[in-house]
């Protein structure tokens, strides 16, 4: 009878192990690759501002406020990174670095940018697409 329990119970487990699926999901929008030991979209035709990516640095530039960064002695870095969305929209935008009031400069700053994205192109179908922006202060002298 102690046989049939456990032939019982080891049945029941190989059955229910069986019946558990994991649940996937493709993102067929991006295709990223590695290139020189760094991921890369794949895109026939990349994202591109609207008034053109150097209107776009510029504005950004413009919006910046460096007085409102604390003083640190040091060269400090900050990345900028957001998702062009197939309408054309910013999503996804993340600012990362070591000083958190950069940080929160570079957000604002490109949360000011008011204007449309022409969405990348993936065999001539809108895909998303990310964006890397990376800023670099100086403090050569204290304020």
């Amino acid at each position: 009878m102690k046989i049939i329990i456990i032939l019982c119970l080891a049945y029941s487990g190989f059955i229910t192990a069986q019946e558990q699926t994991i649940a996937t999901t493709e993102l067929n929008e991006l295709v990223i690759r590695e290139k020189n030991g760094r991921a890369t979209i794949d895109a026939e035709k990349p994202a591109q501002f609207s008034k053109g990516n150097e209107v776009f640095q510029k504005m950004l530039y413009q919006n910046f406020r460096e007085k409102k960064i604390a003083y640190s002695g040091k060269k400090e870095t900050c990345e900028i990174v957001f998702i062009i969305a197939t309408d054309g929209s910013m999503t996804d935008i993340r600012a990362i670095g070591d000083n958190e009031q950069f940080n929160q400069e570079a957000l604002r700053a490109i949360s000011k940018i008011k204007g449309k994205w022409i969405p990348a192109e993936r065999n001539g179908e809108k895909v998303r697409y990310k964006f890397r922006i990376p800023m670099t202060m100086h403090f050569d002298t204290q304020k």
